[in-house]
């Protein structure tokens, strides 16, 4: 029976997709695969070392090695089994292909395209087979194993090619695929719904509809991003929310863009409508400093499920449309870190529209790290609000390049489901399905929700100037609440004169500023709320205690180079714990390295977290880190590592640090969202060079920068940034110090160049143990990590503090210095070097620590040590244009430290319109120029 089985053409490489389909079938259920085929599956099973669930590489192989050797011809006996395997073909491809027949399009514009593959003549199938019985293998749309073509055929176009188009057959892994088949195909994609549940979902259709309609009547020409056109958005997160609260999740963190958001703060969260009102009138009261427009604005509260309550967090947003993503990813991190890591317990929902989700990048990066170990949060749910139109495009060809907006969702192998906005039931199915199969596989999933855009980008736009047919289209369309109330009309689900009952009773309860159905709770306590009460409004400050004792240094010390039994060190490592010793014993100064592990050492040691992430941060980009030490024998990561901070003490604090992906905004995004929800732990971002800041620049501009002065909200992120001209060229110098400048004010944040070992134990140290959570940006060095002069003494630790302003160290009489060099970073070093080289004696050199806020006081103090000197030097490695220098002058903080007939003077590289030079021999010589110029004749300078 095999052979002539066997001797079919049909058997040959390109059906290798199909044999695997059948194979997988016959796994799961093998009356389930024609009768020849299940007897060539046993046989396998009796192959040498073969279990019952044989690896399908084999099976694929054994067809391929058939058609290269040419060994079976083509015959044309077993028609039937070849009508069989058509039946099969097109059942995978339906599965495959089906979307793209799916009615999902709520305007009905584009014409379905031609695809030969669903087509039953495509298998040699007439009319007149459509009566004849076949296997359906896999296809889960009844319980007989048989059925009519035509049955097979009706069945796949209802699952397939309705209200939901389904994309998941790029999944690799089977159970997934099989899982989302058996939520579809038993059902058709149809949902059942009892009367409850549509009555809801007509509720929650007319609340988003009414919202919208009494805001443009009330609140005429003002920008809201209107949800009209797209208000089932609002019946998907009413039944995501609830399916995720009887799944067992209790924190939900919603990431958006403008459109809609008014409509889900009020009928999502339940923020009054008075209090909305109030922001549109500019009544609402606020001490925030400069506060934001009310489509930005976050908010949270708690509401009730079927599964209990579940706290509802709507992230403030920039108008960077995605750029939000990776906060909201940071954002619950955090939280399942509070339980225990339960990725179960907090979701992430993230809203998209369809431009922007295609044509953002920051989406391409927090899908490249959702399954990674440092950021991973068991997946999102993504919700598109597909207005089909994007910001202005006028011709479909110019907004992207792919067949959906969602197909960059694929690359994380995340399912898909096209759905038609004007059909909420088949909504509100596959939101249920999105939330099990993120609970079930801890995976993204995509809800791609077709629908139209009833006004323009904003409500001042005219859609018509650019897409005339298709707002002809949607001026005639009913609204999807009209759609659905006259199907519940149709079915007896509602009395004829119920919807527009509902309707009036919503609009009077606007004109009192309430909402019809409030679903949020009131008083509700929550186990896992962090605190942020010890941190709120509190006057900014230099001051802390961030000593630790002696003893507790050197026990320390000894825990972070106590390595296990049998592990064996790379040479160069073996050298840097041995010195590491010696510096917990004080028989050597501490170098940069050691300093910083101390400070990470007695944080976890009091209680406070640690989490460092970056490229190449493990180790550190220029090798002084080793906080991961590898074994030189062992190549498993887990079994092969060991981290020394995470075994200070028992009960300590966490540490972690990550070796990021090759990502800068969405990295530094999730660790301040992550920052935005933990106080109580270091969170630090480390840049590979500063100025890989560059490509992180929206999220420190419109997040870390002015988060606090617009939304309030505060977060103690720290940024360390590798900075200083080694001649490396413009790439590699510098991190763009006058940027961070730039953007200071208010006490936003601190900006530091710290120049010893000293300085960035307290500096990290003083950014937990105060009562105040700032962000923190810090010019970190590169040759300073090994120089031999950047050192210090334990003493420094134990009894120092971080020193804003670092006086002059050596011996110098102070009534004969004639000129002050302030300087900040490691030109330092080659001012003091050039300074001892010839023999100078009048010339002091101050180093400022912190640029912001900056320390008058102390610099006002430390020159006036100085009373003969006549002449102040600023002098920085950045040209004239870059750097501080431009910052010290405009705000007048030189001139208020400055004793009076004292002048100002500037010496740097020249204006440039680059960072730095490429060519060493230059490098070299402008460094020398610079340095030496600190010591020379200056020009007149400005007189104080």
């Amino acid at each position: 029976m095999m052979k002539p089985f066997l001797t079919n053409s049909y058997l040959f490489g390109s059906n290798a997709p199909f044999i695997e389909e059948l194979y997988e079938t016959y796994l799961e259920n093998p009356a389930g695969v024609p009768d020849q085929w299940r007897d060539y599956f046993d046989q396998l099973q009796n192959m040498p070392g073969a279990g019952r669930d044989v690896a399908h590489a084999p099976v694929i192989a054994s067809f391929a090695q058939m058609a290269k050797q040419s060994k079976f011809a083509a015959n044309t006996n077993g028609v039937a089994d070849k009508r069989q395997v058509g039946v099969l073909q097109m059942i995978n491809a339906y599965r495959f292909l089906g979307n793209r027949w799916a009615q999902i399009d709520p305007l009905k514009r584009q014409e379905r395209p031609a695809i030969p593959e669903l087509e039953p003549s495509h298998y040699g199938f007439t009319e007149a087979d459509l009566s004849a019985p076949f296997a359906i293998g896999s296809f889960q749309f009844q319980q007989n194993p048989q059925a009519t073509l035509r049955e097979i055929l009706e069945a796949l176009r209802q699952t397939y090619c309705g209200s939901i188009g389904a994309e998941y057959m790029y999944i690799s892994d089977i159970a997934q695929k099989r899982w989302i088949q058996s939520r579809l195909e038993p059902i058709r994609s149809t949902a059942t719904l009892p009367t409850e549940q549509k009555k809801r979902i007509l509720e929650r259709l007319t609340a988003a509809e009414t919202l919208e309609k009494y805001l443009h009547t009330r609140y005429v020409g003002q920008k809201r991003f209107s949800l009209e056109g797209g208000e089932s958005a609002i019946v998907a997160m009413d039944n995501l929310i609830n399916t995720a609260g009887a799944q067992g999740v209790q924190d939900i963190v919603i990431g958006m863009a403008h459109r809609g958001r008014l409509n889900v703060l009020v009928n999502t969260l339940g923020k009054s409508p008075s209090t909305l009102f109030s922001e549109f009138e500019g009544k609402a009261a606020s001490d925030l400093t400069a506060g934001d427009v009310k489509y930005h604005m976050g908010f949270s509260s708690d509401v009730n499920t079927a599964g209990g309550p579940v706290h509802l967090t709507l992230a403030f947003n920039p108008s960077h449309l995605e750029i939000v993503n990776p906060v909201v990813l940071g954002s619950v991190f955090a939280r399942q870190k509070r339980r225990d890591g339960k990725q179960e317990q907090a979701l992430p929902i993230l809203i998209h529209g369809d431009a922007a989700v295609a044509g953002q990048g920051i989406n391409q990066e927090i899908l490249n790290f959702s399954q990674t170990r440092g950021y991973g949060v068991g997946g999102a749910v993504h919700i598109i609000i597909n207005n089909q139109i994007g910001f202005t495009t006028s011709d479909p060809r110019d907004a992207r390049s792919s067949i959906y907006c969602t197909d960059i969702f694929k690359m994380a192998e995340a399912p898909i489901f096209h759905v038609n906005g004007d059909d909420p039931e088949a909504v509100a199915l596959v939101c249920q399905l999105a939330v099990e199969f993120r609970q079930t596989f801890k995976k993204d999933v995509v809800i791609d929700l077709l629908c139209y855009r009833k006004l323009g980008h904003n409500e001042a736009d005219e859609p018509m100037v650019t897409q005339p047919l298709m707002y002809k289209k949607i001026g005639q369309h009913p609204g999807t609440r009209k759609l659905y109330a006259d199907k519940l009309v149709g079915q007896g689900v509602c009395a004829a004169d119920e919807p527009e009952q509902i309707i009036a009773s919503y609009r009077e309860h606007l004109d009192r500023g309430e909402l019809l159905y409030n679903p949020a709770l009131s008083g509700h306590t929550r186990k896992y709320a962090q605190d942020w009460t010890p941190f709120l409004k509190k006057d900014y400050t230099d001051a802390a205690d961030t000593t630790v004792p002696m003893a507790e240094l050197k026990r320390l010390s000894a825990r972070l180079t106590d390595i296990p039994a049998g592990f064996t060190l790379h040479p160069t490592v073996s050298r840097v714990i041995e010195n590491r010793k010696a510096m917990g014993a004080g028989e050597r100064p501490l170098d940069w390295g050691m300093g910083e592990n101390l400070a990470y050492a007695s944080l976890v040691a009091q209680g406070y977290g640690v989490r460092v992430s970056g490229q190449d941060c493990g180790r550190g980009t220029f090798v002084h880190r080793h906080a991961v030490l590898h074994d030189q024998n062992r190549e498993k990561w887990d079994a092969g590592s060991h981290v020394p901070l995470k075994n200070i003490q028992e009960g300590q604090a966490p540490f972690v640090v990550i070796d990021s992906v090759l990502s800068e905004a969405g990295v530094l995004g999730f660790e301040y969202g992550y920052a935005t929800a933990e106080p109580n732990e270091l969170v630090i971002w480390e840049a590979q060079f500063g100025d890989f800041g560059n490509g992180a620049q929206v999220v420190i501009d419109q997040f870390i920068s002015s988060g606090e002065a617009k939304w309030g909200r505060l977060a103690g992120i720290t940024m360390l940034l590798p900075h200083g001209y080694e001649g490396q060229g413009p790439e590699h110098s510098s991190a763009r110090l006058e940027r961070y400048i730039q953007l200071s004010a208010e006490n936003n944040w601190q900006v530091t160049v710290p120049s010893t070992p000293a300085q960035i134990f307290h500096l990290l140290r003083r950014q937990m143990i105060r009562p105040l959570r700032k962000p923190l940006v810090v010019m970190t060095p590169k040759s300073l990590l090994r120089h031999k002069d950047a050192v210090s003494t334990l003493e420094e630790l134990a009894n120092g503090g971080f020193q804003t302003v670092i006086g002059e160290v050596d011996k110098l009489d102070a009534k004969k210095v004639k000129r002050v060099v302030l300087c900040s970073g490691k030109i330092y070093y080659e001012l003091a070097a050039e300074r001892h080289a010839k023999g100078i004696k009048d010339v002091a050199i101050v180093r400022i620590e912190q640029l912001y806020p900056f320390p008058d006081e102390a610099l006002t103090a430390e020159l006036a040590k100085f009373p003969n000197a006549k002449e102040v030097v600023w002098c920085q490695e950045e040209p004239e244009n870059q750097g501080s220098w431009y910052f010290f002058v405009s705000r007048q903080h030189l001139s208020r430290s400055l004793p009076k007939g004292v002048s100002l003077h500037l010496v740097s590289r020249p204006a440039a319109a680059s960072p730095a030079v490429g060519y060493y021999a230059k490098h070299n010589a402008q460094q020398k120029e610079v340095v030496e110029g600190a010591f020379g004749p200056l020009d007149q300078g400005t007189a104080n």
